[in-house]
């Protein structure tokens, strides 16, 4: 299948099914991918936390509002994490980049203060995420992306140190009911000339 019919089957899963689990050794591959993800200067200020525990997702689907069926009827739920501290960024992912990746970081990024920075840092960890769905839905696995979560919840159920909760995205295999699905409701797209512009 080309990348343009799966980007046109591709869908957010509203309905999982709870017997559908994926298999370890495709949660590994996942793994590999996301770790491979790319991001601006090579930056990668991310950590993804893979949930399959149920008693875990029991817990966090209690502060995931609109997504609570979602979370416990997943196989997993992946949490997109970003470093807290600007420091802790500098020290430990920054020292360890090339020293031209160092050099555009302290003309383009910093000079613009923490809260820019940390916009920054959060706009790499959502390069992963287009990355991940787009490899899920290449693997005929479902994905939703959830925003709609208690982030402060998130953290403490995880007991994060050191990193942020950002958003969380179920995968898993849709129920065959699940009225989302383009076969039942077809995807809306703006039309090309809203989106895209030649010059």
């Amino acid at each position: 299948m080309s990348f343009l019919d799966i980007a046109k089957n591709r869908y957010t899963t509203k309905k999982y099914d709870p017997s559908g689990k994926i298999a370890e050794e495709t949660i590994a591959q996942l793994e590999e991918i996301l770790r491979l993800s790319p991001s601006s200067i090579n930056s990668q200020p991310w950590k993804f936390t893979f949930i399959s525990d149920d008693k875990t997702k029991n817990e966090l689907s209690k502060v995931s509002f609109h997504n609570e069926q979602k979370v416990k009827d997943t196989s997993h739920v992946i949490v997109f994490s970003v470093i807290e501290n600007v420091k802790d960024f500098e020290k430990w992912n920054l020292s360890r980049l090339p020293e031209r990746s160092e050099v555009y970081y302290n003309r383009m990024v910093k000079p613009k203060g923490e809260a820019k920075i940390k916009s920054w840092l959060s706009c790499q960890v959502y390069i992963s995420l287009g990355f991940f769905l787009s490899t899920c839905a290449s693997m005929d696995i479902d994905s939703t992306p959830m925003e709609g979560i208690d982030t402060e919840a998130y953290d403490r159920i995880l007991q994060q140190e050191g990193y942020k909760t950002l958003f969380a995205v179920a995968i898993g295999y849709r129920d065959k009911d699940d009225v989302n699905q383009p076969s039942i409701t077809p995807k809306f797209r703006l039309e090309k000339e809203n989106v895209i512009r030649n010059i």
